[in-house]
Parts: structure tokens; C-alpha cells; sequence
């Protein structure tokens, strides 16, 4: 599966399975959401690597690049009945200037192409959860540590 490009500079390659690529999506994760994590438990290297590699493996992670340099990443899977989007991290200095809005749209129009729900998770005390809510994400669950959000597709 592949993410177009979105014009004129925005592009979406795929990570693979290498450590390389593995490497790049942990340290946008640890950027974006290791200042929330670490005021909640602290940073536990190892326990966010294992996290990180078992997401890994069930999710396909795009990085988001303007122009080759890196901004951040998300996953992005079609799934039977709906498209699962997720870990959606940004640069800390790059958050705050419509990027992740941009991104987010980008990405719900191939969810219209699919005529498939959009599902997500984000951890309760991110502020992520403002963006989803603005572009429509309903909560439809919780656990003990994440909302579960759904964006219907007409």
C-alpha cells in the first residue's frame, strides 16, 4: 500500500522492516510523545522500544517528509471494515502550524476513496485528541489509558 504524494512538497514513503527505518519512527515518537509519556510514568527506554517494535510490526508506518526533510510519521492500514490510522507523531517544532490538520485530511480523503470508517487511538492525556475532534472523530470507547475515536465516511 502507498500514501500519495501530496502536492507540491509533502510525500509519505513507507517504512520497511529495517532497523534503520524502525530507528526513524521511534525518534519522532520519543520527541512528539515522550515529553506527555514522561509526565505520566517517566520515559522507560526499553518498555517504549518493545512497544515500538510490536506496533511496528502490526501497523504500516509512512514517514512524512517535505521536500526529504523528515517532519514526522503516521500509520495508515485498510483494513476489511474500516482504515486503521494511527501514531500520528510530528517534530515538535513543526506541530502547531497546520501540518497534522493537513496530513489528517489528506489521509481521510483516501479513507474516502476506501468508503471505509477511519479508527483511531491516542493516549487520554495527549493533546492530539483536539484535532481529531476537530475533524469529526467521535469517541465511540476507552480504555484504562486511550479514547477510541471514529470518523464515519459518507
Amino acid at each position: 500500500m502507498s500514501i500519495p504524494d501530496l502536492p507540491p512538497d509533502l510525500t509519505f514513503p513507507r517504512l520497511g522492516s529495517t532497523s534503520k527505518d524502525k530507528d526513524v519512527a521511534f525518534d519522532v515518537k520519543r520527541a512528539a510523545m515522550g515529553p506527555h509519556i514522561l509526565k505520566r510514568w517517566g520515559w522507560d527506554e526499553e518498555f517504549q522500544r518493545n512497544i515500538h517494535e510490536q506496533r511496528f510490526k502490526e501497523k504500516s508506518f509512512f514517514k512524512i517528509q517535505f521536500k526529504k526533510q523528515a517532519l514526522g510519521t503516521f500509520s495508515f492500514d485498510v483494513l476489511e471494515d474500516h482504515i486503521r490510522f494511527g501514531e500520528f507523531y510530528i517534530y515538535p517544532e513543526f506541530q502547531g502550524q497546520g501540518i497534522g490538520s493537513k496530513i489528517l485530511k489528506h489521509c481521510l480523503r483516501q479513507a474516502e476513496l476506501n468508503s471505509l470508517p477511519v479508527r483511531l487511538e491516542y493516549l487520554k492525556w495527549s493533546p492530539v485528541g483536539s484535532l481529531y475532534k476537530r475533524h469529526g472523530f467521535v469517541e465511540v470507547g476507552q480504555s484504562e489509558y486511550h479514547y477510541h475515536l471514529e470518523l464515519s465516511i459518507n
